[in-house]
């Protein structure tokens, strides 16, 4: 079964962190990548970049950014391939964003 990995970031998380810190930790978000469960991954670019869009009563509304004021924000995903949710979750741990203020939202996909 596939599950989405979603990796949510606190920027505020990363602002102390070294560049040899941070190496190490690209090191981590490689080596998930890099797993051979791993079918997807990517990193998003920041949420100042994005756009939101919504359609009501027809009008379609788009604004900067996420709609939410929020500390968390998601950053990327990892498309897993997993005999069960414990062993995505398995994987998920491993993403340096689940310690550093973050979260890994672990969803099982439902294909079409």
């Amino acid at each position: 079964m596939k599950y989405m990995l979603l990796v949510y970031d606190n920027a505020a998380s990363w602002t102390d962190v070294t560049e040899e810190q941070m190496k190490d930790l690209y090191a981590e978000y490689a080596a998930v990548s890099n797993d051979p469960a791993t079918v997807s991954s990517a990193q998003l670019a920041p949420v100042d970049k994005a756009k939101t869009i919504r359609v009501r009563n027809g009008e379609m509304l788009t604004t900067d950014g996420p709609f939410a004021e929020t500390k968390e924000h998601l950053g990327g995903y990892y498309l897993v391939e997993a005999d069960s949710i414990d062993a995505a979750v398995a994987i998920g741990k491993r993403i340096p964003s689940a310690r550093m203020g973050g979260s890994v939202e672990v969803r099982p996909l439902i294909e079409m």
